[in-house]
């Protein structure tokens, strides 16, 4: 390395330097940190006191864990199909020439820009059982006992993923960014090979969308298993523990408990749920994904 090449170096290195110090701060430490109390009894209140694997084989023999990992489950299992659906769905009507086609495009995409505690607060305003805005008209189409939306076991936990499927907005912007790279000679080609509507959407649309298709619903799949604010502003995980999402159960095991050590592995156990969805969602799309050129 030259004289010059090194100053440019470690000029550099001094303009990515707070980048670097904030990362190392508040990314790399804290992840090892907590990797490292995984395997401890941590109340934050006390030293922390190495107990081996004790954490983990806890975690196992749990049953609220197994509870929050169910509720979780249960979520991504619902949310993600819909979700796909909906945001696809939207964008492609979205995608039609219609006059005024801006403003409906702003209007699907204004619900994403509401911060998350006011809509959680605008949704409990809709599902209130009494005087709330779905029963009030659920009774006006003649069903006499709507349910109590956030206060019953059965239906909570759909309630939770209606409110999800309501700020679809960035995932509808996104596929329809993908329609609108969608060669149109090649569709024109399909048509006049006969093609209907449907074929056109399974055989040219959906191929040539697939890498946004792949990237959204990896998205889905770490935001399903994050999934928390709504849960803890609508519920508190509630009733009888049918809306102790995942990631609720960790912040109160960690926040409310000051159990860190318990917490922190968790956090790794979820991690590594992630991690594993995410590859085996890599390895099936591996040949069903196109690319341009590829």
């Amino acid at each position: 390395m030259t004289r010059e090449e090194r100053g440019n170096l470690i000029k550099g290195i001094l303009f990515t330097s707070p980048w670097l110090i904030g990362f190392s701060v508040f990314v790399i430490y804290p992840v090892v940190a907590s990797l490292y109390y995984s395997f401890c009894h941590y109340s934050v209140l006390q030293p922390a006191r190495f107990i081996g694997f004790l954490n983990y084989k806890d975690l196992f023999t749990d049953p609220l864990f197994w509870k929050a990992l169910w509720n979780t489950l249960y979520f991504a299992v619902f949310t993600i199909p819909l979700g796909f659906v909906m945001s696809l769905g939207l964008a492609m009507l979205l995608n039609t020439k219609v006059k005024g086609m801006a403003f409906y495009r702003l209007i699907f995409f204004i619900p994403s820009l509401v911060p998350m505690v006011a809509g959680s607060m605008l949704w409990m305003w809709i599902f209130n059982g009494e005087y709330g805005l779905l029963n009030n008209f659920l009774m006006k189409l003649g069903l006499a006992n709507p349910p109590n939306w956030l206060m019953d076991v059965r239906f909570a936990k759909n309630a939770i993923i209606i409110m999800s499927l309501w700020g679809l907005g960035q995932t509808i912007v996104i596929y329809l960014a993908g329609l609108q790279d969608v060669p149109v000679s090649q569709l024109e080609a399909a048509e006049l090979d006969g093609a209907k509507w449907f074929d056109k959407l399974i055989h040219v649309t959906i191929p040539m969308i697939s890498p946004v298709i792949y990237f959204n619903v990896v998205m889905g799949i770490i935001g399903s298993f994050q999934v928390f604010g709504q849960a803890y502003i609508m519920t508190g995980g509630g009733p009888q523990r049918s809306t102790t999402f995942y990631a609720l159960y960790l912040y109160q095991t960690a926040f409310e408990d000051f159990r860190m050590g318990y917490a922190s592995a968790m956090a790794w156990i979820l991690f590594v749920i992630i991690l594993v969805l995410t590859l085996w969602v890599t390895k099936f799309s591996k040949e069903k994904v196109y690319y341009h050129g590829g």
